[in-house]
């Protein structure tokens, strides 16, 4: 049975730049965390940044808050947390969460901190496709159901 690495956010925990959560309220989820095949993680809080915590956007390849600092080396160690946990536990598909600058699969904000989305992947869902394993958004979950089949 396969394992998938979810985003934590997805699962309701609080972890968000904002403190929230943004659970994930689909029942092949629960299925699967009954199952145990969820593996919870968030590349951020791996990587040692607090919730609240600024926004960050990608600008011209690289992860600024909207106070200017750069916390691409966060973002990247996030990135390669979540490719070694994969990795040790033989994952091949993740559910991340879309538009995040670290789990975004389709959609990214442009860096302008104005909510304008474009088409783009976060750092952790682009490292994760590079190395093998098939990254879903929770808008594509009849594709991750699917694949998973």
């Amino acid at each position: 049975m396969h394992k998938i690495l979810v985003s934590s956010c997805l699962l309701g925990a609080p972890v968000r730049y904002d403190g929230s959560g943004q659970q994930l309220l689909h029942p092949q989820l629960i299925a699967w965390q009954q199952q145990g095949r969820i593996v919870a993680f968030c590349p951020e809080i791996a990587a040692g940044l607090s919730t609240p915590r600024d926004p960050a956007e990608i600008v011209n390849g690289k992860v600024i808050t909207n106070t200017g600092d750069d916390v691409t080396p966060e973002f990247q160690l996030g990135a390669k947390q979540a490719l070694r946990l994969c990795q040790q536990y033989n994952i091949r598909f993740a559910l991340l969460k879309e538009s995040s600058p670290s789990c975004g699969r389709n959609t990214i904000y442009d860096g302008s901190h104005s909510g304008i989305k474009v088409v783009g992947m976060g750092l952790t869902a682009s490292l994760l496709e590079k190395n093998g394993i098939k990254v879903f958004s929770e808008q594509q979950m009849p594709a991750l159901v699917k694949a998973l089949a």
